[in-house]
């Protein structure tokens, strides 16, 4: 597989990296994922760790929130053209092997700021070009990728405007960003402050955010609707406590839904009966947006 544009070299490097089809050459040496930055101000390691631990690839509202990408890159692209497809926050990889299924004739790219997922992931899917770096300094040619894909890591990162037109700038003219944020900025507690959320967004902040940073909004609507009144009181009842959320709670918490029939049941429904509505409001905000010709 040959990637339709050049890495520049990271920093202590001379030579330009290349990619063989299976790994970074860089200097002579091979390297499994390309490095450039980290940040961890709005996530970790630990984190992914949890996340893993907690609900693995099964939770619900993931497996409605990738199911969703997928639909929205498939629209996004021209049929019959190879593609380059890069999804940044790619973490433990779940999204990553549903887009190599779902488009074999494109290239698919993971990015993430932190490194020993990115690891493990280099070693279960071979052949995928990995690089790790932060958004707020992207190190990636301007125009190289046609769809982008962003799944609940905007609201991780501070300067979330900088990090939308650092965004579009790696989109080629006519690309689309598909994006999913955590919705209901009154509903920020102490569970987002334990996952290094920075905000939640009202459907029009994110669209606001998106426009400012250059995009065309093409699409708007959210996941979790059916579930969002119950998931509002949960949130609520934690902001009027104010007890403390720890990372056990956390973990539990993610754990119970994960396993709920319920929750399962609710987000299928709203899956298969629901999916070209436009939701007025749920637990995420998502939306497709492209960077104009």
């Amino acid at each position: 597989m040959n990637l339709p544009f050049s890495f520049p070299a990271p920093s202590g490097h001379s030579d330009i990296p290349k990619w063989d089809g299976q790994t970074f050459i860089i200097d002579g040496q091979r390297t499994p994922v390309l490095e450039y930055s980290e940040n961890f101000a709005g996530w970790s390691d630990d984190l992914t760790a949890l996340h893993e631990e907690a609900a693995g690839d099964s939770h619900p509202i993931d497996i409605a929130s990738r199911k969703n990408a997928i639909e929205q890159v498939r629209r996004s692209l021209l049929p019959n053209v190879s593609s380059l497809i890069m999804e940044i926050g790619c973490s433990s990889g779940f999204l990553i092997k549903d887009l190599i299924k779902s488009f074999p004739g494109s290239t698919v790219v993971g990015a993430d700021v932190v490194k020993e997922p990115l690891n493990r992931l280099a070693r279960d899917l071979p052949g995928v070009p990995l690089i790790r770096f932060d958004l707020l300094k992207c190190p990636l040619p301007d125009q190289s990728v046609d769809v982008l894909v962003m799944l609940n890591v905007l609201e991780h990162i501070e300067d979330d405007v900088r990090a939308l037109k650092n965004a579009i700038k790696l989109l080629k003219p006519g690309g689309s960003l598909v994006i999913e944020v955590p919705a209901g900025p009154f509903l920020f507690d102490a569970y987002d402050k334990e996952l290094h959320h920075f905000r939640r967004y009202s459907a029009a902040e994110l669209n606001d955010k998106l426009r400012e940073a250059g995009f065309r909004v093409v699409k708007q609507s959210h996941l979790g609707f059916i579930l969002y009144p119950a998931f509002v009181v949960v949130k609520l009842m934690n902001k009027w406590l104010t007890f403390k959320i720890n990372r056990t709670v956390v973990r539990d918490r993610a754990s119970i839904t994960s396993g709920s029939l319920l929750v399962r049941w609710a987000m299928k429904l709203e899956t298969n009966y629901l999916g070209n509505i436009r939701l007025p409001f749920g637990i995420r905000a998502t939306a497709v947006a492209s960077r104009p010709v």
